[in-house]
C-alpha cells in the first residue's frame, strides 16, 4: 500500500517538475525579447509582448524586460526607448547624422521651419481646424498641412460643429515615434517649445472655444462633404 501511495505522489509531482524543466532560461528569454523588439516595425507594446510570450510566466517576462533595459543603459550606439506606449530599439539621437550618411538622406527631407511651427500648434492645441492654425500663424497653411498628412504626422479626426464643418486635425502615433515621445504628456513645456520656434507662448496655449458656436447643419444627401479629401484641398 505504501509503495502505491508513493508511486501516486510521484506521478502527481511529475507535471510540476516538467513545467520547471520547460521554463525558458532567463538569458534566453531576454534574448528573445530583444529580438522581438528589434524586429518589430512599430513600438512593441507590453500587451503584444505578453501575447507573443504567453507560454512564459508573466513575472519571468517582466524580469527579462527589466534586465534588458539595464543592458541598454550602457554606453553604445543603440538604446531601448519607450515611445508611443511601446518599446523600440533605436540609434542614439546624437549619432543620427552619421546614420543619415549611410542612407544618403538629403536635407530636403527634413521638416521646414514652417512645418515644425504648424506641427507645434497642432500638438499643443489639438484638435484644431486649418482656419484656426492660419489665424495663429498669420499665413495660409494648406500646403504645410498636406505635407504633414502625407508624412502621417497628423490626421483628420472629425469636423468642428460650426458653419462649414471644417476638418479637425490632431497628431498621430507616428508623430510620437518620430519625436521620441511615449505620450502627449511628454511634450516639452510650452514655454520651451515657443522659445525654440520663436513663437509667443499664447500661440501654443490651448484656447477655449467661443460660446456662440453655431449648431451643426446636416449636409444634403447628395453632397460629398462627409468624406475627407484623399489628398488635395484642405478645409
Amino acid at each position: 500500500m505504501a509503495d502505491g501511495h508513493e508511486q501516486q505522489d510521484g506521478e502527481e509531482r511529475q507535471p510540476a517538475q516538467d513545467a520547471e524543466i520547460l521554463r525558458t532560461p532567463a538569458a534566453e528569454l531576454k534574448a528573445i525579447l530583444e529580438a522581438l523588439i528589434f524586429a518589430s516595425p512599430d513600438p512593441l507594446t507590453p500587451k503584444a509582448i505578453f501575447k507573443l510570450l504567453d507560454s512564459e510566466p508573466k513575472e519571468d517576462v517582466v524580469a527579462a524586460l527589466a534586465e534588458l533595459k539595464k543592458d541598454y543603459e550602457r554606453p553604445g550606439g543603440l538604446q531601448l526607448v519607450e515611445v508611443a506606449g511601446g518599446f523600440q530599439i533605436v540609434t542614439r539621437s546624437d549619432l543620427h547624422e552619421w546614420v543619415r550618411r549611410l542612407f544618403h538622406e538629403r536635407t530636403t527631407q527634413k521638416l521646414t521651419v514652417q512645418a515644425l511651427e504648424t506641427l507645434a500648434v497642432i500638438a499643443y492645441r489639438q484638435p484644431i481646424t486649418a482656419a484656426e492654425i492660419t489665424e495663429v500663424r498669420g499665413v495660409n497653411t494648406s500646403g504645410v498641412l498636406n505635407t504633414l498628412l502625407e508624412r502621417h504626422l497628423i490626421k483628420i479626426v472629425g469636423r468642428k460643429q460650426v458653419v462649414g464643418r471644417p476638418f479637425l486635425y490632431a497628431t498621430t502615433k507616428e508623430f510620437l515615434i518620430r519625436f521620441g515621445l511615449n505620450e502627449l504628456a511628454d511634450l516639452p513645456k510650452v514655454e520651451d517649445m515657443a522659445e525654440a520656434l520663436g513663437l509667443d507662448v499664447p500661440i501654443l496655449v490651448e484656447q477655449a472655444p467661443p460660446e456662440e458656436l453655431l449648431p451643426l447643419e446636416e449636409p444634403d444627401e447628395s453632397g460629398d462633404e462627409g468624406d475627407p479629401p484623399s489628398g488635395g484641398s484642405i478645409h
